[in-house]
């Protein structure tokens, strides 16, 4: 996916306070190659927007999305989703952020595929997290992006935590700036929908219901990197990933995935941990076996798409109970990525 960034200042702020992504560059057609470096009013196009961390961008988000799509396009705007690299709290309360479930790169992508035509990734500060809501979308929403609708997700607040303070405090706020402020219905589906619930289930090792909440299947992509080339004695081959330290990794086990690589796509089975078997001590590793694969993939990037657990880790009697474990393994990964066909 191409896209052009554009840095936007603030005389309220000395440092940018985004970067806007734009995903359609048609959406904002007085933008241009000038306007592209730092330093820069975003756009006159009428913009209808609203914010959130959107970790994995599953299928509540794109209830959101979809809602500020219709409201914009009913209304003849352009829409703009206001987020965030890190998950605020961790800012705010000094706290470790829990693992992502998506990339920034992955969630803008994700977000743009439900038709969304900017992302404005917010350079959250301890400066910019002292603002009021009241502020926030005066500085930045208003006088920053342009905003002219606001989107509200089913229970969502921001900025500096209020007294009693609620939506119809978000609609007085936007009143004054000209912006409109909608509520978000929340559809009963997505009523237990939540990020932190799908962290949990990957954690758990279970993909497959992740995959339903996420509504398609939960990715990891990485660098294949070097590693103790024991699959390869195994007479199965290995390809050892690096990959984004935020990054969730499920539970250590076997998984049924498909390997995208060089816009193909392999059967392969991973395994996420400690190889007990052959002793490679402590260090947790992801590694991958492409079925019916021989190239070289040193260096190259990859992309797995969990489809279902195999199995749990577990220590063999002997690298001959290890090896029938794998051929019983590549069965079951034929079986289940058929079906997922």
């Amino acid at each position: 996916m191409t896209m052009d960034v554009y840095a936007i200042d603030s005389p309220h702020f000395s440092v940018p306070i985004a970067e806007v992504f734009v995903l359609n560059r048609a959406a904002f057609p007085t933008l241009s190659a000038v306007t592209s470096q730092h330093d820069c009013t975003f756009s006159s196009a009428k913009v209808a927007c609203t914010v959130g961390f959107f970790d994995g961008v599953h299928r509540g988000h794109q209830h959101v999305l979809q809602s500020l799509h219709t409201a914009a396009r009913d209304r003849r705007f352009s829409t703009l989703v206001v987020t965030f690299a890190q998950h605020p709290r961790s800012l705010v309360r000094n706290i470790a952020a829990p693992p992502s479930l998506t990339t920034l790169q992955e969630k803008i992508e994700l977000i743009g595929d439900c038709h969304i035509d900017a992302v404005a990734v917010l350079n959250f500060t301890l400066e910019m997290a002292r603002l009021t809501a009241q502020e926030f979308m005066q500085i930045v929403l208003h006088e920053g992006l342009g905003a002219e609708f606001l989107l509200m997700g089913y229970d969502h607040r921001f900025g500096r935590p209020k007294a009693d303070e609620g939506f119809a405090d978000y609609v007085r706020y936007g009143a004054d700036l000209g912006i409109e402020v909608a509520l978000c219905d929340k559809e009963e589906a997505e009523l237990q929908l939540s990020s932190s619930s799908i962290r949990l289930l990957l954690e758990q090792g279970n993909v497959a219901e992740a995959n339903l909440l996420l509504g398609r299947s939960y990715k990891v992509s990485g660098t294949v990197v070097h590693g103790f080339q024991n699959g390869r004695k195994l007479g199965y081959p290995t390809a050892n990933l690096e990959i984004d330290p935020t990054k969730l990794i499920p539970h250590l086990g076997s998984y049924a995935t498909w390997v995208e690589w060089r816009g193909q796509r392999f059967a392969g089975m991973t395994n996420i941990g400690r190889r007990p078997t052959l002793n490679n001590g402590t260090q947790i590793s992801l590694e991958t076996h492409l079925l019916d694969f021989k190239d070289d993939l040193y260096g190259e990037s990859l992309t797995l798409e969990f489809i279902g657990r195999l199995r749990d880790e577990k220590r063999f009697e002997g690298l001959e109970h290890l090896k029938a474990q794998l051929a019983q393994d590549a069965e079951k990964t034929r079986e289940m990525l058929s079906k997922a066909l």
